[in-house]
């Protein structure tokens, strides 16, 4: 009771008070008429918002509020997606082992999309202008335009490979290359652009 007398009320319409019959009924008419708060409440360690209409006031009208928004929570909760892997075909592991040395001369960054666009007379490539954290623009080219729209992958955070030789492709220097997951499901070729948290910056270092 004490965590609603901290905030300021008003009193509540009587068109807005609930109905109900029997003692309850009773118990929450009495309640609502106590007390009426706009906004953004916080009772008990509970965020809980308040719009007009919502009754609060006494320790019924705690129990309910809360009980209420705990039941919504658990009904409006997205249901965790089930993925079935059971399909997939992935390609062998290398049995030949790389030393560190030679694996860390490769330089893996993160890349900020700043614009993605189809190449013409490609049905496959997509052109990449990539933040690289330089302060210069990077462009990569990438044959994955049969998976993502180019729209769809602006402003995105990439791993890109940043030490490649420049790789001429349909009149286009790719300075690069970016990061894909591949494998089979269900015997049909699956890509996925491998992106990574947002608040990663663009040039940020992978090891």
């Amino acid at each position: 009771m004490k965590c609603l007398l901290k905030y300021p009320w008003v009193k509540l319409p009587r068109n807005k008070v609930p109905g109900g019959k029997g003692l309850m009924g009773a118990w929450m008419r009495l309640a609502a008429r106590a007390a009426f708060r706009k906004g953004e409440g916080h009772y008990c360690g509970y965020d809980n918002p308040v719009v007009p209409g919502m009754w609060v006031g006494g320790i019924v009208g705690l129990k309910a509020i809360l009980g209420l928004r705990r039941r919504d929570a658990a009904q409006t909760a997205p249901a965790e997606e089930k993925i079935d892997f059971s399909n997939v075909e992935i390609e062998p592991l290398f049995k030949d082992f790389v030393d560190f040395e030679t694996f860390s001369k490769s330089d893996f960054r993160a890349v900020k999309v700043l614009a993605c666009e189809a190449v013409p007379k490609s049905k496959k490539l997509l052109k990449f202008t990539l933040d690289d954290g330089t302060g210069e623009s990077r462009t990569i080219l990438s044959g994955i335009h049969a998976y993502y729209e180019p729209e769809s992958l602006v402003g995105k955070t990439c791993v890109a490979i940043t030490n490649l030789p420049p790789r001429p492709m349909m009149g286009i220097e790719s300075c690069g290359m970016l990061l894909s997951a591949l494998h089979k499901e269900n015997g049909e070729e699956r890509l996925n652009l491998l992106m990574v948290d947002p608040h990663i910056p663009a040039g940020a270092k992978l090891y």
